[in-house]
């Protein structure tokens, strides 16, 4: 981003007023940008006030970044951003990466659903968490 902008605070949920101060935007382009970009939905409350959660914050340094900055239009914006999700929604899901790489125990289609082959540092991890459950139900 071109300028520098102040850090997020850790809150739970933000007014309009304080994410315009934050994003460097007024807030008459935060309710634009409502309208525009349909993932940004704040919670409302009384009296239709705006509260904002952390994500959205983000998200709205994403568009501020994205329109400002890098210069797209808000159709290209929008684009980018269900781009984004897009890519998103696989990264970083070990069962998929499992499927992907074709490293998946097949079954019959009626039994129960395939299971991941795991790396060994993530079985070992696993292996840990059950002893530790089972210390668990021994103790309680």
């Amino acid at each position: 981003m071109g300028s520098a902008l102040p850090s997020i605070p850790a809150k739970r949920y933000f007014t309009i007023g304080e994410v315009a101060d934050l994003c460097a935007v007024k807030p008459h382009v935060l309710r634009y940008w409502e309208q525009e970009f349909t993932q940004l939905r704040p919670m409302k409350r009384r009296g239709n006030r705006r509260y904002y959660q952390h994500h959205e914050v983000l998200m709205i340094r994403r568009i501020r970044d994205l329109l400002y900055d890098q210069g797209f239009t808000i159709s290209g914006a929008r684009n980018q951003l269900q781009d984004g999700a897009q890519a998103l929604s696989f990264a970083g899901d070990p069962l998929q990466d499992a499927l992907d790489a074709g490293h998946v125990a097949r079954s019959d289609p009626n039994g129960p659903a395939p299971q991941a082959v795991l790396p060994a540092d993530l079985e070992s991890v696993r292996r840990e968490l059950f002893e530790i459950r089972g210390l668990l139900s021994v103790a309680a």
